[in-house]
């Protein structure tokens, strides 16, 4: 049984990034863990629309805003001891569940959930990526 998507929910997911969506990909190269953001109900249906940030072991250039995620958070999440970051220049938003959603490696395969970012970190995301937006320094990438 797949979870309910809640802002702060890290989820393994086939991210899209905005270079490859411009090319003309439909689908991500690699799979990765991502940290929900919004989680917006709407439409008749009761559709949940999911907004994404990627999670990346890349640092970012001076150009590339994002958030280092602290070790002992990686740890509880289950994720490797090599530094990442949360990307926050981009997101995929995409109707929950969604065809791009992967099972946590070592999980069942429902599993695609690593669990919840502690709150303060979360707020810190979740701010900094308004701040973008709000600038228009942040954008999109639709998935199906």
């Amino acid at each position: 049984m797949l979870p309910r998507p809640e802002p702060g929910l890290v989820i393994r997911y086939s991210y899209l990034w905005r270079r490859e969506h411009l090319e003309g990909r439909q689908e991500g190269l690699k799979d990765r863990p991502c940290a929900i953001v919004a989680a917006i109900r709407a439409g008749p249906a009761g559709d949940t629309r999911v907004l994404v940030l990627p999670i990346t072991h890349t640092a970012p250039d001076a150009e590339t805003p994002a958030i280092e995620i602290p070790l002992a958070v990686k740890s509880r999440l289950g994720l490797d001891t090599a530094r990442s970051w949360v990307v926050l220049s981009e997101w995929n938003e995409f109707i929950w569940p969604g065809p791009d959603l992967r099972p946590v490696p070592g999980g069942d395969p429902a599993s695609v959930a690593y669990g919840m970012l502690p709150p303060r970190l979360f707020v810190e995301i979740r701010d900094a990526l308004l701040q973008l937006i709000e600038a228009s320094a942040a954008k999109p990438v639709p998935r199906t």
